[in-house]
């Protein structure tokens, strides 16, 4: 398996977690709090067993497949300009390490009924998961 492949698959991965993320936001306005709380635990779900994945073939599977493969690359990013894929990963990794930690007190809060923390966090969460997305998608060169 080649590292644009598992860069090219997270993609797909992070895209359709995140449809989720829309369809559990939907819910929420609707008020529908109960199907909300089911969506999240799929989206939770989900994002572990990728996140898992990408470990697994990263760091056991294939230590420095992914870092050899964004050291030989550069993205041209309108806003940004040039720059290195392996500065875009730091960058991408910086929104997407905090939000991965925040999905267990999300899930936490939410599963305990901690509304007004579980609101607070889901605002921080919103923003770091809005910023995983743009640079997972994005920033990230796959071919």
């Amino acid at each position: 398996m080649s590292a644009g492949l598992v860069i090219l698959i997270l993609k797909i991965a992070v895209s359709t977690v995140t449809l989720l993320w829309i369809g559990s936001m939907i819910a929420l306005a609707c008020g529908k709090t109960r199907l909300h709380g089911r969506i999240n635990i799929a989206f939770f779900a989900l994002t572990l067993t990728a996140l898992i994945g990408l470990e697994v073939i990263t760091n056991l599977i294939s230590p420095g497949m992914i870092s050899e493969f964004l050291g030989t690359r550069v993205v041209n990013i309108p806003i940004l300009g040039s720059r290195a894929a392996k500065e875009m990963l730091k960058v991408h990794l910086g929104f997407s390490m905090p939000a991965a930690g925040l999905l267990f007190v999300m899930l936490f809060t939410g599963l305990k009924h901690k509304r007004t923390f579980h609101i607070a966090a889901g605002i921080l969460f919103g923003v770091l998961w809005t910023g995983t997305f743009i640079t997972g998608i994005f920033f990230l060169p796959h071919e």
